[in-house]
This record gives C-alpha cells, structure tokens and sequence, in this order.
C-alpha cells in the first residue's frame, strides 16, 4: 500500500503540479490526500485524470481557503462515513486486506477553533479498539522538541492534543527524515521550524500492519 499525503498550499502552481506528480508516479501512490488544495473541484480534477486515479472526493475550499481532496486507485476499496472542512474520514481496504478505519485530518490553524476540533475528533470512534490510522497536518507543536525559532512553546495547544491521544489510545509512528515539517521560510534568526505532521496508529491496526 502507498499512501501520500501533502499539504499542497494550493495547487495553482505549475511547478507544484509537477512534483505531485513525480512522488505519485514515483512512489505508485494508490491513495492521495492533498490538503489547502485552494481550488474549486474542477481545476484538481483535470490533475487527477492525467494521473489515472479512478476515484474521488472533494471538500470544496471556501474561497480559497483550505480545501481538500481524496483520490485513489480502482484496487482500493473505500467509503467516506464522515467529513468537513478539516477531516475526511473512511472505511477502506487495498488488494482485498482486512478493512481499517482511516482519517485524514488538516487541522484548524486558529486558536478559537482548535478545541472544539479535537474534542470531536476524540467522539469520532465509539470504540477506539478497532484499526484505526489518522495521518495528520495537526497545525499544534506537541512538544519543544518539535519546535525551533520563533515564540516559546504554547502548552495550551499540547494539552488538547495530548487529551486527544489518552482518549484514543493512539500512538505516533516513527518517521524517517528531518526534526520538523513546517517552515516559514525566512532567513537567519527569523527562521521558524515546527513539527506539524504525523501519523498516529492504534494498537489493533499495528497488529494488522506488523
């Protein structure tokens, strides 16, 4: 199974394009998740048939702010159950495997949205007991570690992602690369580094994915 997700930051850009392109065809990326895609559902649509992928679903921007968008392949079976703004959430099995549950989550990135936005993703599963994959850009610095430059670090914010992950029991999976995946791209002593991205796994699905 290959999976790619990628805040794209809007998907007006050539040369964005052609990089999506290149890790899709790269990687034999059956499902794509592209988040802050900023762009009404016909533009993206003419991305994903020349990139072959069969399916999709589309939470249309609001203007052109955010957006999102789930392609995937005709060997993978999935059903959206739950969606907004911030989250796709399915059901899905590839090659004929076990089903699993999966959420795709671009996280509000204002403060006065942010609670309300965890406290339901920890009502999303009645039972957390079950396989259960969430790859997110969680917009929260879950720790000073995953933070450098910029403001101290803001405990409030780790607080409600760490309530969210003693209420579902997930656990973070290693990743392979860099200490942090945000940038603001300036220079020097302006320079802010973060940790936003990750992929959270419960035991069940682990034991499905050895």
């Amino acid at each position: 199974m290959a999976l790619l997700p990628w805040n794209i930051r809007g998907l007006g850009n050539k040369d964005t394009v052609q990089a999506l392109k290149n890790v899709c065809f790269k990687y034999k990326s059956q499902i794509v998740f592209l988040s802050e895609t900023k762009q009404k559902k016909r533009y993206p649509e003419k991305i994903r048939m020349k990139m072959k992928m069969e399916n999709t679903f589309y939470v249309e921007p609001d203007g052109i702010v955010g957006g999102l968008a789930l392609w995937w392949s005709s060997d993978v079976k999935l059903s959206v159950l739950q969606y907004d703004k911030n989250f796709i959430d399915i059901l899905i099995s590839v090659n004929g495997e076990s089903e699993w549950f999966g959420t795709f989550i671009y996280a509000p990135p204002y403060e006065g949205e942010k609670l309300s936005f965890w406290e339901r993703m920890t009502m999303l599963r009645s039972d957390v007991n079950t396989e259960w994959c969430i790859i997110e850009d969680s917009n929260i610095v879950a720790s000073p570690n995953d933070k450098s430059g910029g403001s101290p670090f803001d405990h409030s914010n780790a607080k409600w992602y760490y309530d969210f992950l003693e209420s579902t029991y997930l656990i973070e999976m290693q990743s392979k690369g860099g200490n942090y995946t945000w940038s603001n791209y300036r220079s020097d002593e302006d320079t802010i580094w973060e940790k936003l991205d990750r992929v959270l796994t419960s035991l069940e699905w682990n034991f499905l994915f050895p």
